[in-house]
């Protein structure tokens, strides 16, 4: 088979990863790839959201498959753009046609969605511009903290905690009239906040039946001890010691099976991934939301726990038959941790040289954010690497991860050391 994968993220490098290593793999492209993923396919200088050059080069090239790694061509409707050309239709897609993606690219889209179908979630209430005197009442009647949520895509900033009830305010004020974060924020989501410690569960689906990936719990923030500024991710791990059998059989009744018949109710079509992060309250389960791809760095905790052949595992999605596939999951633990640029999530700079990468023996390094400059590898973001270990058990995973994080160079490298440690007794 002729697989296009899109994106450039250590998502994609640990789907190209796990797609190399299928027998059903004759050619792997990467559009638009970076330094690290050319190692498993080849890559494309085509953008993710490039959708008239992807489809003539998935027709060039006879392509027989095509994951979407990230959540912007979903939104803005790359499968849908598929289905509508007669000569691309045949094409399998893995990701969701444009209304399923609204599960991510709108929070009240998402929240109609739960209440409607008895999902387990915070109460909230939806305002706009015009509605908004109706939110600053609104607010007056929650406790706090309370969250408010940029309806749209915020590129991950849109979501905010207030601790005062004028906080709030201040902040639906900034939201709605001033824009705070342009369009995302033309609608917003008061939503009540959630206790307990979050997780995340995955859903592979053909729009019929699922399988569950091993789920994962994440760290968002820079600092170590969870400090400082909330980031794109600073680290992962597969399985969550808290997230027992008892628990994840909770979330498959009460979210997985509510969610896949909730879209089958609603005649949306679904091909792909469900991320649902979680809130473990008492060993009860709350969704905090969807994302309509798998998440990162949690991607590159959970793939290599997959022993099943993952290709044939997308070919199930693309064909109707996912039930009729093997699926089986490593016993180990996989442990991620993200190496950053200095300044992160802040200003930072690119293009610095990074050395070390031979040093690591006993760890899968993923790039993230990485380009090649006359064949030497530079930083391109400020999530680079993603260095993850699997083992027998959390603590050798964790130490052999921070371990080979630290055999890798570059100029203001940053990573934190104490990722998954607050999960051991």
């Amino acid at each position: 088979m002729n697989i296009l994968l899109i994106g450039s993220g250590g998502r994609e490098s640990a789907f190209a990863y796990k797609i190399s290593e299928s027998p059903l793999t004759s050619q792997l492209f990467i559009a638009p790839g970076n330094a690290g993923t050319g190692a498993y396919g080849k890559n494309v200088d085509i953008k993710v959201t490039d959708f008239e050059s992807l489809g003539e080069f998935s027709l060039k090239n006879e392509i027989n498959l095509v994951l979407v790694g990230p959540e912007e061509p979903l939104v803005k409707g790359i499968h849908d753009y598929f289905l509508k050309n007669e000569a691309l239709k045949h094409i399998p897609i893995i990701g969701p046609t444009a209304i399923g993606a609204q599960l991510e690219g709108s929070k009240d889209f998402s929240k109609q969605f739960m209440h409607r179908h008895g999902i387990p979630t915070a109460l909230s209430a939806s305002f706009t511009k015009a509605t908004l005197d109706e939110g600053l009442k609104y607010l007056e009647s929650r406790e706090v903290p309370i969250v408010l949520k940029a309806d749209g895509l915020a590129a991950g900033k849109g979501v905010l905690i207030c601790s005062t009830i004028e906080e709030a305010k201040e902040e639906l004020i900034a939201m709605l009239a001033d824009a705070k974060f342009g369009e995302a924020s033309n609608k917003v989501v008061i939503e009540d906040f959630l206790k307990g410690i979050e997780l995340s569960v995955f859903v592979l689906t053909d729009g019929k039946d699922y399988k569950i990936l091993p789920a994962a719990k994440d760290y968002k923030r820079i600092g170590e001890g969870d400090t400082g500024l909330n980031t794109g991710g600073m680290g992962s791990v597969s399985p969550v010691p808290f997230a027992d059998e008892i628990f994840l059989k909770k979330v498959e009744d009460l979210v997985v099976v509510p969610t896949v018949e909730g879209l089958k109710k609603d005649g949306i079509p679904y091909k792909g991934f469900i991320f649902i992060g979680l809130m473990n309250d008492n060993g009860n389960p709350y969704v905090i939301e969807y994302n309509v791809r798998m998440g990162d760095p949690e991607t590159e905790s959970v793939l290599p726990r997959i022993e099943s052949d993952f290709v044939d595992l997308l070919l199930g999605v693309a064909q109707e038959n996912l039930s009729e596939k093997s699926f089986e999951i490593s016993a180990k633990t996989a442990a991620t941790v993200m190496i950053v640029s200095g300044g992160y999530p802040g200003k930072y700079e690119n293009g610095k040289a990074i050395s070390g990468l031979e040093n690591v023996k006993e760890s899968i390094i993923f790039h993230a954010g990485t380009t090649l400059v006359n064949d030497e590898v530079r930083t391109a973001g400020g999530r680079v690497l993603a260095v993850t270990a699997l083992k027998d058990n959390l603590l050798d995973a964790l130490q052999q991860a921070t371990a080979d994080a630290g055999r890798i160079f570059f100029e203001g490298k940053e990573f934190r050391r104490d990722i998954g440690f607050d999960l051991i007794d």
